[in-house]
């Protein structure tokens, strides 16, 4: 992982997708050869720093003095990525209430899924406040659409589960 982040990809938005490409390395493995479970979580959270970066959002949230916490996430696992095995993580935003951005994380070895991530996330500020997602929305796109685009039905659904929905 780098110390900075990746440049910002000019003419980026907020529901265009971000791709991370990364290879599966010794330290990545469990003890039966795969990827750790807890490891998928760490390259997801590399993922979205790009995602943010691409958009120029480090920068923008640090003026703010605003950062991202995850406020709950599931994944779904299909298929095992092994040593050496390049994949790529597509992360994406499915939209936003007042308070949390939902976002889906897919993992690809070529055209195999091998793991969907759904998350949760939520922006605070350094003083300890919540900052409402419209404002963070608004401070990373620069053409930002007005309105979250309906969430699918089943991101919804985990969404109440979970207890992250808007009530």
């Amino acid at each position: 992982m780098a110390v900075r982040p990746r440049r910002p990809v000019e003419g980026r938005r907020i529901l265009d997708p971000s791709v991370t490409d990364l290879r599966v390395n010794l330290l990545d493995l469990d003890i039966l050869r795969h990827v750790n479970n807890g490891v998928y979580l760490q390259m997801a959270d590399v993922a979205r720093w790009n995602y943010l970066a691409d958009l120029d959002g480090v920068r923008r949230l640090g003026e703010r003095r605003w950062y991202p916490v995850v406020a709950a996430s599931t994944t779904k696992y299909r298929r095992s990525l092994r040593l050496g095995e390049r994949f790529r993580i597509t992360t994406r935003v499915l939209g936003w209430d007042d308070r949390v951005v939902y976002l889906e994380q897919v993992f690809t070895r070529g055209d195999d899924v091998c793991a969907t991530t759904w998350l949760a996330g939520r922006f605070l500020s350094r003083d300890g406040s919540r900052v409402a997602m419209p404002d963070v929305i608004a401070l990373l796109g620069d053409e930002a659409p007005a309105a979250s685009p309906p969430l699918p039905e089943e991101v919804a659904a985990w969404a109440r589960a979970v207890d992250v929905a808007q009530r």
